[in-house]
């Protein structure tokens, strides 16, 4: 699939004079347990059906287990990882190696590993510096190569190769010269390239026998870049699947005829943007579509998957996903996710229609006191519907339909990207912080993606303006709902979510309690120009989306929306995380507010972590942060928090600046 994304993270219940808690309160959840390694997690059934494989910890730093899927008994560790957790792994069409990426320190210079499930030999494809590998196309059909992307030659373009998985050998197929992305079909044949437009649109373009056409097959502007693109050829080449949103808001999936390039309507919703489907395992073939919109849910498009889908809807207790399917399509691997429980992996037989749970991602958290998330739409100022998530804590005393009878305080959690989207689900971030006696709102703002192009563009040029109006919008929605009080909202995020806190801090200075950012940028100038080099085909939708460093207007706004430039008005408590190696969002954007702060005495308090990137991957140092975190937001809010106690000394935590304006800080620090 063509798609630009634009970047797009044991202790007992001991609580601190400022939160002590009456003696009926909900117990405290220890955060090791929400945020230390899962037991296990991404499961995945080989294509032969054979092997079962999942992530889960060796020697406290997750790894690649594999048993046979008959005797799950005989697991064993394939990879010996010591320091930076292995986060997700696939299969390799012949079901003989497992394939997973890995960087260093959160770079996000991943390269492509593989190890044999037989023998047990590791090998790095891409034994490159500063490189980032894609992975372009596996098939079912040919199974001893699969075709990867990589930037060794030039950083902002990735060549494509064949990549010969028993011997590693590379072989160019596609040399790059300004192409922002290649699809191919299951024989391994390229045939689409997308190249991005000056305006910030697309142009897609077909591939006959290696060569480019120089007409386009397709091109759409900036409204539709992002909810237009193809998906996926049916296995014999002659269909090719489009998520479409031209001539509609919402985005459609599209079967086209290659040869008459009609095109034909599979699937589509008012509501939210179809671009997720399930194909047949043997004809490529649509067999059913999903549509999340408060909630994501499969509709099934064959009789066949129908019974299927319908099975597995009566029989899981939660929202179901498909993760993981063998090449006969006879067994499934199943994800439920009940919110009020850990998420669980299930191994279904399609033909006996029997489930057999195969593990809890987190059994620690079986029986704990976790709460219902409750999907809401919240009107904006200018009518806008903004899908909406509220998480309650048991003090709010919510009913049934998730209303709240008692206002406490208020964690307003936004979601980075921007051009993402908060899901219904189970949340480690929502669980945590309610339980800490906060409830827990997450929008998705105007920028969002998922709710149609029309939404997406309503967030054009607004950042810290109309996008932040909604997230205000929202927090007078909850005042004005009982959730909480106008005095008592913290903002907290990531990435964009942090630049959110950042604007939130500086350009309303009042309206929050205190912040949380963490990865955010201060200076859209100055993340303009360090945005890694692969991101140069999505560089123009940057400009028009955010504010265009070329132009004086747009430096203008770019200057107007900045956070740094505004430091002096801060005036409610700060809390900053930064990873050292953040590609995305550089370093310098947290140094350069708290160096700003600091020269106005404007408490802040700063941790880095150097062996991290853009968010947090290593458990002992999120579990670190989030420990300071939340005795900051204990002194903000007067929540619940356990100590931070040896958290700090057990992570690479670097207090940077401020450690006397976060309680406990200096004292976990000796």
């Amino acid at each position: 699939m063509i798609r630009y994304a634009l970047p797009v993270l044991l202790f007992a219940s001991v609580l601190p004079a400022h939160a002590q808690a009456p003696v009926n309160e909900t117990p405290l959840i220890e955060r090791a347990k929400i945020f230390g390694n899962p037991s296990k997690s991404g499961g995945r059934i080989s294509p032969d059906g054979k092997w079962l494989s999942w992530i889960a910890p060796r020697d406290g730093v997750l790894n690649v287990w594999v048993a046979p899927s008959s005797d799950l008994a005989q697991a064993r560790s394939l990879t010996e990882e010591k320091v930076r957790p292995i986060r997700s792994s696939f299969w390799s069409p012949d079901s003989t190696t497992l394939l997973y990426i890995q960087d260093k320190g959160g770079d996000e210079n991943f390269l492509l590993y593989g190890v044999n499930v037989a023998t047990g030999k590791q090998i790095n494809y891409t034994p490159f510096e500063k490189t980032r590998v894609r992975v372009i196309q596996i098939s079912s059909k040919v199974k001893d190569r699969i075709l990867i992307g990589i930037n060794n030659r030039d950083a902002r373009w990735h060549d494509v190769y064949s990549l010969d998985l028993a011997s590693g050998k590379l072989t160019l197929v596609q040399q790059n010269d300004g192409y922002g992305g290649y699809l191919a079909d299951e024989l391994l044949n390229l045939r689409i390239a997308s190249k991005a437009r000056t305006d910030g649109g697309m142009q897609y373009f077909r591939i006959t026998d290696g060569k480019v056409d120089s007409a386009p097959l397709a091109e759409v502007g900036l409204e539709d870049s992002q909810t237009t693109a193809p998906l996926a050829f049916t296995a014999d080449g002659k269909t090719l699947y489009w998520t479409d949103s031209r001539g509609r808001n919402t985005s459609a999936l599209l079967a086209q005829d290659v040869a008459s390039g009609k095109t034909t309507v599979v699937a589509q919703d008012p509501r939210a943007d179809i671009a997720d489907a399930l194909y047949d395992t043997r004809t490529g073939r649509v067999q059913a579509y999903s549509v999340d919109y408060l909630q994501q849910e499969y509709l099934p498009l064959t009789d066949e998957l129908k019974a299927d889908l319908a099975f597995l809807k009566q029989h899981t207790k939660g929202q179901f996903n498909v993760t993981s399917r063998t090449e006969a399509d006879d067994k499934w691997l199943v994800g439920v996710d009940a919110v009020t429980a850990p998420a669980s992996s299930w191994l279904y037989d399609r033909k006996s229609k029997k489930l057999t749970q195969l593990y809890v991602t987190r059994p620690e958290l079986v029986g704990a006191p976790l709460v219902p998330m409750y999907p809401q739409e919240i009107k904006a100022r200018d009518g806008l519907t903004l899908v909406s998530y509220l998480t309650l804590p048991q003090a709010s005393k919510a009913d049934a339909g998730g209303k709240a009878t008692r206002a406490v305080p208020m964690v307003l959690l936004v979601h980075g990207g921007p051009w993402a989207r908060d899901t219904y689900g189970y949340n480690s971030y929502h669980q945590w912080l309610a339980n800490r006696g906060y409830a827990v709102l997450s929008v998705n703002y105007r920028g969002s993606t998922g709710f149609g192009k029309q939404f997406i563009s309503a967030g054009d040029l607004q950042w810290g303006r109309k996008m932040h109006d909604d997230l205000l919008d929202a927090v007078q929605w909850a005042v004005q709902s009982g959730v909480t009080t106008a005095d008592k909202v913290a903002i907290m995020g990531g990435s964009y979510g942090g630049y959110a806190t950042l604007a939130g801090m500086a350009f309303t200075p009042t309206t929050f309690a205190c912040g949380v950012d963490i990865v955010g940028p201060s200076n859209l100038f100055t993340l303009l120009q360090t945005i890694p080099p692969y991101w140069e085909a999505g560089k123009q939708q940057f400009y028009k989306r955010m504010g265009d460093p070329t132009t004086e207007e747009g430096r203008a706004l770019l200057k107007e929306r900045s956070p740094l430039n505004f430091a002096q008005n801060i005036q409610r408590p700060l809390l900053i995380g930064q990873g050292a190696n953040d590609p995305r969002v550089n370093v310098a954007e947290s140094d350069q507010i708290v160096a700003a702060m600091a020269a106005k005495n404007i408490p802040v308090t700063y941790v880095l972590f150097p062996d991290e990137g853009h968010g947090f991957a290593r458990p002992v140092n999120n579990i670190a942060f989030n420990a300071v975190t939340e005795n900051f937001l204990g002194q903000c809010l007067a929540g619940r928090a356990e100590p931070i106690g040896a958290t700090l000394k057990a992570s690479t935590a670097q207090v940077k600046h401020g450690a006397e304006f976060a309680p406990g800080l200096q004292e976990a620090m000796r």
